[in-house]
């Protein structure tokens, strides 16, 4: 099924921070706890911060997802990556974005696990073309929000199968290594996802 709905105009990553000014490398306008003191060698941190700092705005938008509120998921974003550089020792190869993003998933429901209670979901921003009308420009905030909404409506379970598939792009593999889910588990709650994501829309379109 092809890409639906233009997933990349409603990522996460933008609307609830600024961004890293040209030349900097991604996260770089995005606040971030100092690195801890650890046993990891000076060559080891510096390949923590080649290999998993150029996704932090990723795991960000992942996280943005998870808790549909930008200051919750930037505490887990920041818990997240101290726990990614203090274990990175551990790190045994393979795809630094998945695993953060299994860092970020765990980080997120045990704080879930703490809370009574998360807040409502923050209010859909959308950032507009230079090239928009006035017109175009409040049509599209209001077709992105609507997504966006849809999308943190959705159980979580299926939110973020739905948002590690579409946003962020990873493979059946790398989301069942994330969710510690089996592939076709993985595979039935996409399926199950996109159907209520569009269910869901089709909804609002006809009211």
């Amino acid at each position: 099924m092809a890409r639906i709905l233009q997933f990349s105009t409603v990522r996460a990553k933008s609307p609830d921070a600024p961004a890293g000014r040209p030349g900097q490398p991604p996260g770089a306008g995005r606040r971030v706890v100092a690195e801890p003191d650890t046993p990891l060698s000076a060559a080891e941190a510096q390949r923590f911060r080649a290999l998993v700092l150029p996704h932090l705005d990723a795991a960000y938008g992942f996280a943005r997802y998870l808790t549909r509120d930008a200051s919750q998921a930037e505490d887990i974003v920041q818990e997240a990556f101290l726990k990614a550089f203090r274990g990175f020792s551990g790190f045994r190869g393979g795809d630094p974005r998945a695993w953060l993003f299994a860092i970020v998933r765990t980080t997120f429901l045990s704080a879930a696990r703490s809370r009574a209670a998360w807040a409502e979901p923050a209010t859909a921003e959308a950032i507009a073309s230079e090239d928009d009308t006035p017109e175009g420009a409040l049509l599209r905030q209001g077709e992105v929000a609507m997504v966006r909404g849809a999308i943190e409506a959705l159980p979580e379970p299926f939110r973020e199968t739905l948002v590690l598939r579409e946003l962020e792009e990873l493979s059946y593999r790398q989301i069942a290594e994330v969710t510690s889910a089996p592939i076709g588990t993985v595979m039935s709650r996409l399926a199950r996802a996109r159907h209520m994501l569009l269910a869901a829309l089709s909804g609002e379109t006809e009211s």
